[in-house]
Parts: C-alpha cells; sequence; structure tokens
C-alpha cells in the first residue's frame, strides 16, 4: 500500500513539473526614482528629477527643468539604462522652465530621499540667510547660501554649486522643496545659481488642469 501511494505521487509530482502547476511567476523590477535621481533624455540629454509623486488624477508624475525636454521624449534612468523608458515627458513649459514626466508605475517605484537630500513637503521660497542645499546628477549635493528673489521675479538665486546635468535637481532647506536648479550665472560653481521657485510651478501646472494638476510629492 505505501509503495503504491509513493508511485501515485511521484506520478503526480511529474505531471506538476510538466505543465507547471504551482510555478509563480516574479514581477518585474522596477527603478527607485526620486528628487535628485539622475534621467536621460531622448537618448541624448542628461538632467536631474526634482520630485516624484501623484497628481490628482493618480498618475505618477515627476518633475524637472523644461529646458531638459519637450513633450513626448522618452526618459530613461540614468542609474538603470536596462530598464529601458520609463516615462515620458507630458508637459515642457518654457516660460517657468519646467517639464511634467508621467512615469509607468510599473516600471518605478518612487522614493523620497536620493543621496542626502530627503522631499517631505513643498513650501514657500528660501529668504535670506537660509542655507538651501540641493542633490544633483553631476554635482551631487552642494548647499550655499540663499540670496533671495533679487530680481521680482519667480527665481530663487542662491550660491550653490551646479553644471550641466544639474538641470532640475531639487533645492530643499531641510526637507522642503523650495525650487529647483535651471541655470547658473557667469562661471559654473562660482557664479550664482538660479532656480524657479516651486509655488509658480505648481500655480501653472494647476492652472493647465492637465497631467501633473493636484501634484503632490510621495
Amino acid at each position: 500500500m505505501l509503495r503504491r501511494l509513493s508511485l501515485i505521487l511521484a506520478v503526480v509530482a511529474m505531471i506538476a513539473a510538466t505543465v507547471g502547476i504551482g510555478t509563480a511567476t516574479a514581477a518585474p523590477p522596477t527603478t527607485a526614482l526620486g528628487g535628485g535621481s539622475g534621467i536621460v533624455i531622448d537618448d541624448k540629454y542628461e538632467c536631474t528629477l526634482t520630485t516624484i509623486g501623484h497628481d490628482s488624477a493618480g498618475r505618477l508624475v515627476g518633475l524637472t527643468a523644461g529646458h531638459c525636454g519637450e513633450v513626448g521624449w522618452p526618459v530613461t534612468p540614468e542609474s538603470d539604462p536596462a530598464a529601458g523608458v520609463v516615462g515620458h515627458f507630458a508637459v515642457s513649459d518654457h516660460d517657468y522652465d519646467y517639464a511634467v514626466i508621467e512615469f509607468d508605475p510599473a516600471k518605478v517605484t518612487p522614493v523620497n530621499t536620493i543621496g542626502q537630500v530627503t522631499i517631505t513637503d513643498i513650501g514657500q521660497p528660501a529668504q535670506f540667510p537660509a542655507v538651501a542645499c540641493k542633490q544633483g546628477r553631476t554635482t551631487g549635493h552642494t548647499c550655499g547660501i540663499v540670496y533671495g528673489d533679487l530680481l521680482q521675479t519667480q527665481e530663487t538665486w542662491t550660491q550653490m554649486c551646479v553644471i550641466e546635468g544639474d538641470s532640475g535637481s531639487p533645492v530643499v532647506v531641510g526637507t522642503t522643496l523650495v525650487a529647483m536648479v535651471n541655470a547658473y550665472l557667469g562661471v559654473a560653481c562660482i557664479g550664482p545659481e538660479l532656480g524657479t521657485n516651486m509655488q509658480p510651478i505648481l500655480d501653472s501646472i494647476n492652472a493647465s488642469g492637465g497631467v501633473g494638476a493636484g501634484y503632490r510629492p510621495i
């Protein structure tokens, strides 16, 4: 009787192995992205993600500098090129120099800490003599004194070191996101950094009512 039972179990095991009964398929791995992550746009241009979160429609979206790309251009993660295209530019505004990227939630895991920068909320522009910091794909984590809005525009000037590729980097005071990196004046890492304040960017996105409207960081 025991021998017959063993034979039956062996046959059942062989059938299960043949047809794949009980075999689980693992979900494909995702790439962690957050404010400070390096991104490659259209296989040509390198910039930095400002922040990532969701809009009021539940879409997974992120922000970066507008001069980094145009609507429809594909985005791949610099840290994981094998992941391929993980999102596309949905909005590119050249007046305020910001862009909205819509990400594929099946390919991207949003995180609020990259390097030495953590983003917990979005706040008003920083003022002199606060110290702001940024995390960029080129120069990493750098900090500098805030000069403020010297020309009465939507920009804040700081003394942070930034160069090409840092465009879009999150500018934070503590863990509050206050601006994004857009440019520098004169010589890189010597001339002041110029960054668009987050509140005008969010106001512009919300006014459009499209992708990114109602944005909130994770």
